[in-house]
């Protein structure tokens, strides 16, 4: 029985506990308290690094002001992590730069705190997986993988198009979690455009007719959060306007 904090504080808290007169049940008790914290912690470590986030983010650094759209109250709410328990979708649109990646990753890290598990990847990146997958005779597994995930975070869907192979693959792993797991995706596109990411009319419908049956929709439209920070560093590095513009229109 692998108990690596009992065997590392035992002697530390049983000479406080001793200096104070508390009785070996407590101490016992305390031991135990100790390991399951311990073990909680590492368990959350785990889900974090198997999620595979790109940064850690959170809400204490989302500039809230930066997108004047968006829900705070149904931010904050869905921090909770109930539509994850109740196998729902979250959708976040907007354009690029307004907190779409940080609010996913927000919410990611939130599920991960909470006990589930979690996986973090961009639609380009997804597809690439899933054609390669399919290539190497492994894409059942991999479906099966991503069926059973307890929440999707499916990155910038709307920046790169996709062959018709792609998109049949990516509505495959959306039919497959429907109603079984929590998805959230996040796109530059609003709805009627995603037609010319994923090709195909018909399997647009279908896709949409998935994700948003039990769907929380956060609409994200506001100047661009980057370009708002990169303009409050360039007031203290004195770099010019146009030179900043040029920048994040390459991005």
């Amino acid at each position: 029985m692998k108990l690596p904090t009992l065997a590392r504080e035992y002697e530390k808290v049983g000479a406080d506990y001793a200096r104070e007169g508390i009785d070996y049940p407590r101490y016992l008790l305390r031991l135990c308290e100790l390991e399951r914290i311990d073990r909680e912690r590492r368990m959350m470590e785990r889900r974090i690094r198997a999620a595979k986030f790109p940064v850690t983010k959170s809400f204490d650094s989302f500039d809230f002001t930066a997108a004047p759209g968006l829900n705070k109250a149904l931010v904050l709410e869905l921090a909770r992590c109930e539509w994850v328990t109740q196998r729902e979708n979250v959708i976040a649109l907007g354009p690029s730069g307004v907190g779409k990646t940080h609010t996913a990753l927000a919410l990611g890290l939130a599920a991960c705190q909470k006990g589930f598990s979690v996986t973090f990847t961009t639609a380009a990146a997804l597809v690439h997986e899933l054609i390669e997958a399919r290539d190497e005779k492994r894409l059942r597994a991999l479906q099966k993988q991503l069926a059973l995930v307890k929440l999707l975070i499916v990155d910038e869907l709307g920046y790169v198009p996709f062959t018709a192979v792609g998109a049949e693959l990516l509505f495959e792993v959306f039919s497959r979690r429907y109603e079984h797991g929590a998805t959230l995706v996040t796109s530059n596109l609003p709805f009627d455009e995603w037609t010319s990411v994923l090709g195909s009319e018909r399997l647009t419908g279908a896709l949409l007719d998935r994700l948003t049956h039990h769907v929380h929709i956060l609409e994200m439209n506001g100047d661009s959060y980057r370009l708002a920070t990169s303009k409050q560093r360039q007031k203290k590095t004195g770099i010019s306007d146009h030179v900043l513009t040029k920048g994040a229109a390459t991005t």
